[in-house]
C-alpha cells in the first residue's frame, strides 16, 4: 500500500483523475453491467395475467402463459440468470407444504414454458418451504412452533432433486436450515445432475427489509411469528464466515449475502477472506423504499440505483440480485 508520506500537495492532486469524464472511465476501479444482474420474477396461477404487487410498484406476478414476456425482456436485456418465486393459491398450502414437491406445480410448470425456446439465461429455483406452508415459515414446525431442521432437510433435498430434474440450471436453498447443502449436492450427484450449480444463501439474515417480498409469495398473512431461530442475528459478523465455510464444504457453488445494502460488510468479508463466488440480494424492501422515495420526488431513481448497485460491486459481490435488473442497462445507458 502506498505511505501517506508519498501524497503531497500540489505535487499530488487526486482532483486530475476526475476533471474530465473519459479519464474517469478509464481509472474506474470497478464497473457496472448487465452481466452482473440476476432478475427475480413472480409467478401465479391463472391464464393471462400479469398483476403489479401494491408494495413492489413495477413488479409483477406472471401467469405461465405470459411468461414469454419475461423471457423477452431478459434476452433485450442481456440478463444472464432469472430466479423463480411462485405465489402459491391457499387452497395448495399446508402444514407440510407438499406442494413444494409436486411436478405440477407453478415452478416445474414455468421451467417448462421458459425451456420450451432457446434462451440466453439460466434459470434458478429457491428451495426452501415458506411459499408452500400454511404458517409461512421455510420448514416443517411442530406443535410447540420449532422449526424442524433434519425433517426439513429431507424435504428440500426431494425439493430440489425435482427442480433438477424439470431442467432448473441452478438450486439455491434459502432455507437457512443446517446440513442442507451437502445433502443436496450428494443426491444431485447421485441422479447425474453433476452439473447443476447450487447457490446457497449462506448469509441470510433475520432482517425487517423483507415484508414486501412476502407480500409477493403470499405468506405474508400467514406468517405469525419471526424466523430468528434460523436466519442469522442481525449483530453477528464471524458467525456469517462459518456459514459460508461450512457451506462451501458441503459444495456450494455460489454462496448468496442477503440483504444487500445493511451488510456491505458481510459481503466484504465472505468475499475477501473465503476467495469464492459471492452474490448480494437488494432485497424486496430496499427496492420499494427507493420505487416510493422516487415516486415522492425524494431522490433521483437512476442514480440511486446505480449507486447502490456499484456499492455492491465495490464491496466484492460479482453478481446482484435485483428487481431492478429490466430496467438498469436503459439506466446505465442514459449515463453513458
Amino acid at each position: 500500500m502506498m505511505k501517506d508520506s508519498i501524497l503531497k500537495f500540489p505535487s499530488t492532486r487526486l482532483r486530475r483523475n476526475r476533471q474530465s469524464k473519459w479519464i474517469r472511465n478509464l481509472v474506474e476501479e470497478h464497473s457496472l453491467t448487465s452481466n452482473d444482474l440476476i432478475w427475480p420474477v413472480f409467478i401465479c396461477e391463472g391464464k393471462n395475467k400479469k398483476e403489479e404487487i401494491k408494495s413492489m410498484p413495477n413488479v409483477y406476478r406472471y401467469s405461465i402463459d405470459n411468461l414469454n414476456e419475461v423471457r423477452d425482456i431478459a434476452e433485450s436485456q442481456n440478463i444472464n440468470l432469472i430466479a423463480l418465486f411462485p405465489y402459491t393459491p391457499e387452497e395448495l398450502k399446508s402444514n407440510d407444504g407438499k406442494e413444494a414437491l409436486n411436478p405440477e406445480n407453478l415452478v416445474c410448470k414455468s421451467i417448462d414454458q421458459l425451456s420450451r425456446s432457446n434462451k440466453n439465461f439460466g434459470l434458478m429455483c429457491d428451495v426452501a418451504l415458506d411459499p408452500y406452508t400454511d404458517h409461512g415459515h421455510d420448514g416443517l414446525i411442530n406443535d410447540s412452533g420449532k422449526i424442524l431442521n433434519d425433517e426439513t432437510n429431507e424435504l428440500l433435498v426431494k425439493q430440489a432433486l425435482l427442480y433438477a430434474e424439470c431442467g432448473a440450471d441452478v438450486i439455491a436453498p434459502s432455507d437457512m436450515m443446517d446440513g442442507r447443502i451437502g445433502l443436496i449436492r450428494n443426491q444431485l450427484e447421485k441422479n447425474n445432475f453433476q452439473d447443476t450449480l447450487i447457490l446457497s444463501y449462506a448469509a441470510k439474515y433475520a432482517s425487517a427489509m423483507y415484508s414486501p417480498f412476502r407480500d409477493a409469495v403470499g405468506s405474508s398473512s400467514s406468517l405469525k411469528s419471526d424466523k430468528k431461530t434460523y436466519q442469522m442475528n442481525i449483530n453477528n459478523s464471524d458467525e456469517a464466515i462459518r456459514e459460508a465455510s461450512m457451506d462451501i464444504s458441503e459444495g456450494a457453488d455460489i454462496l448468496m449475502v442477503k440483504p444487500g445494502i445493511s451488510y456491505l460488510d458481510i459481503i466484504y468479508r465472505i468475499k475477501h477472506e473465503l476467495n469464492f463466488p459471492t452474490f448480494a440480494y437488494q432485497v424486496s424492501g430496499e427496492y420499494s423504499l427507493i420505487k416510493l422515495a422516487a415516486e415522492k420526488g425524494l431522490v433521483d431513481e437512476k442514480a440511486v440505483v446505480l449507486e447502490q448497485l456499484a456499492s455492491f460491486k465495490r464491496a466484492g459481490a460479482d453478481a446482484i440480485i435485483t428487481y431492478f435488473a429490466p430496467e438498469v442497462l436503459k439506466f446505465i445507458k442514459l449515463t453513458e
